[in-house]
Order: C-alpha cells, then sequence, then structure tokens
C-alpha cells in the first residue's frame, strides 16, 4: 500500500512563474500534497526573486537564472533538513516568487492639511500631492513583514501603508529642504529629493526601495491664502503704509456708505463710524506690518499709535469691536499673543 501511494504522488521537477497580471509583489508557488523532486529545475526569470521556505523559516534566496536543486542549490535548507551531502529522495517546502519590476505612478496626496514650520509665516498648513515608485528589494524582509505565506499579495494591498508612510514625512522633507513655502512652487525637485531622502529609510524596514519622488502641487488652505495675497499686496506697494492704508479706506468707504444706508450695517458700521473704523485700519495695517515682515517693533509702540488714531470719548462698544478684529489677527498668526495682550489691557484701561 505505500509503495502504491509512493508511486502515485506526484512530483514537481519544474519550479516557475510567469507573472500572469500585473501589481503582484508576491506569489506562492502551488503546491498542494506534491514534492520537490531531487535535481528539479527552477527557473528565475530577471525582475524575480525567489525563496524557499521551510517550516515555516525563511531558507534559500534565489535571484534571475536557472538552478538545479541539489545540496550544492540548497545550502541552508540543507542544513534545516539535516540532509546528507547527497540525498535522493523528494522533499517538501514552500517557494515563493517576488517581482522586482518598479511599480510606477503610485499616487500620494493630503487628504487634510499637514501642519509644518515655515521661516515666513511661522506655522502652516499646506495641501500637496504627486507620484512616487519603488521596487522590492528584499524578498525575505518583504516576506517576514508584509507578505506573509498568502497565495497572493498585491501592490494595491501595499498602497494604503505607502501613501501613509510619504505623509507622515513630509514636515521632515521640509525642514531638511531648508526651503520656505514661497519657494516650494520654484523649487519643487528640491523639496522632492528631501521627501525621497525623509521617506527612503521606512521603505527599507519592510525591503522597499523608493526608486524616485515627483510633487506636482503644493497650496494653503483658503484663510492662508488670503494672508499670502496682502503680503504679496504689500510687496506690490513696496510697503509703503501710507499707500496701503490710502487702498484699504477706499475700499472700504463704499461698504461703510452702503451700512450707514441700510440702517448702521456691518460690524465695524455699526460699532464705531467711519472715523472710528479707519483708525481701526490704522492699528490692523500696523500689525499686518509687524507680522508679516517680522519687524521687531515693541506692542508699547503699536499700542501708541492706536492710541494717537482713536478719537477721543471711545465708547465701550467701540473697544469691544476693535478687540474682536485684534481677536481675529492673533487666530490667523498675524499678532502674536504678547502683542494681543498688551493691546488689550490698552483698551481695556480707556473703559475705567
Amino acid at each position: 500500500m505505500a509503495l502504491m501511494d509512493f508511486i502515485k504522488k506526484q512530483f514537481i521537477d519544474i519550479i516557475e512563474w510567469t507573472e500572469a497580471g500585473d501589481g503582484v509583489l508576491a506569489w506562492r508557488f502551488p503546491m498542494a500534497d506534491r514534492e520537490i523532486q531531487n535535481g528539479a529545475s527552477l527557473t528565475v526569470r530577471e525582475s524575480q526573486m525567489a525563496v524557499f521556505v521551510n517550516e515555516g523559516k525563511v531558507a534559500d534566496v534565489f535571484g534571475p537564472g536557472r538552478y538545479k536543486l541539489t545540496t550544492a542549490t540548497l545550502p541552508v535548507l540543507t542544513y534545516l533538513q539535516n540532509w546528507d551531502k547527497l540525498f535522493q529522495s523528494p522533499f517538501k517546502s514552500d517557494v515563493y516568487f517576488f517581482s522586482t519590476r518598479q511599480q510606477v505612478d503610485q499616487r500620494w496626496g493630503t487628504t487634510q492639511p499637514v501642519t509644518i514650520r515655515d521661516k515666513d509665516f511661522g506655522a502652516v498648513r499646506l495641501r500637496g500631492f504627486g507620484n512616487y515608485n519603488y521596487r522590492l528589494a528584499d524578498p525575505k524582509l518583504f516576506h517576514t513583514e508584509i507578505s506573509g505565506t498568502r497565495d497572493a499579495y498585491t501592490a494595491t494591498e501595499l498602497d494604503g501603508q505607502l501613501r501613509a508612510l510619504m505623509l507622515q514625512h513630509i514636515s521632515d522633507a521640509v525642514a531638511s529642504s531648508g526651503l520656505a513655502f514661497l519657494d516650494l512652487a520654484a523649487s519643487q525637485v528640491e523639496f522632492a529629493k528631501a521627501l525621497h531622502a525623509a521617506t527612503a529609510p521606512a521603505f527599507a524596514a519592510i525591503g522597499l526601495k523608493l526608486e524616485g519622488v515627483t510633487l506636482q502641487n503644493v497650496s494653503l488652505p483658503d484663510e492662508l491664502q488670503k494672508i499670502l495675497d496682502q503680503k504679496i499686496g504689500m510687496g506690490m506697494v513696496g510697503g509703503d503704509m501710507g499707500k496701503f492704508m490710502q487702498y484699504q479706506t477706499a475700499q472700504a468707504i463704499p461698504k461703510f456708505a452702503e451700512g450707514a444706508g441700510q440702517g448702521g450695517g456691518g460690524v465695524v458700521g455699526d460699532a464705531m463710524g467711519l472715523g472710528a473704523g479707519v483708525a481701526l485700519g490704522q492699528v490692523m495695517a500696523q500689525q499686518l506690518q509687524q507680522g508679516l515682515q517680522g519687524s521687531a517693533h515693541s506692542a508699547a509702540a503699536a499700542a501708541a499709535t492706536a492710541a494717537a488714531a482713536a478719537p477721543v470719548g471711545v465708547r465701550p462698544e467701540d473697544v469691544m469691536a476693535t478687540l474682536e478684529k485684534l481677536g481675529e489677527l492673533k487666530t490667523k498668526g498675524i499678532l502674536t499673543q504678547e502683542e494681543f495682550d498688551t493691546k488689550k489691557a490698552e483698551l481695556l484701561k480707556k473703559l475705567v
């Protein structure tokens, strides 16, 4: 009976993988109840590697080429099996093939804005997206860390984890590149190189090699884009606060007139009137210039400017409206907490 079972048993004499579909990173050769014949032929094509696993332990690893499976070509497996130098019987072992071709046009992108430290704006939140490509470089490490004993493992299944690794290192890439946000759009190649350098070790830790990274677009959220537009406007008038105030006042007068015609609509119109609104605009412009140009003017100087510009006999509602506006400037990062507190104390004194 045992002899008949041996005769009926099917033996494997050719082991190969033809890669029927794209995107498969790991594929297990179908063994079923079959055993590998001594002297069987193993064919590993270019852009492939093969791994023999014995009782859960990774044994021999083969690169491209054609091999006759003997104790000479299976040294680790021979040691694990305690075979004699010239074993003759068939043997059981799991064989996994791995594709080492580049996986191209992989997409990364920020689903939510990422907060980074910027030398021009301080802390900003940016969005970005681009492409990357990688290849499997260490099949033994990839098998133990990612693919395991599954029949097949695809690039699609790995996509979410790799995109998360890319996003995790954006802040590191910006810091290492030394580029300000305003320079990122004009230096996309440099930023992409920095992102590649920051992320490559995380890919290597799971047996992959990050071949390249591209940046297609980088942008700010809408509220920060408005601040950037204000800075650009300041640059267009050469930093001349007089011209900037003339422009701001000219834009505000129609709104005040409209508010007065409707019975005093609008936050500033209701609270302060046109004269107080212009004074508030001067205070805002002073603080805006400090925040955007990084000047070292003290908060006391800003308070003195506000005191000189404010009309005599400020009403409580005027002070509250001014505080609301200054609070908005602090929220947007134009005013520091210290400057806001100093100005708040100055204005509250007027209520006494």
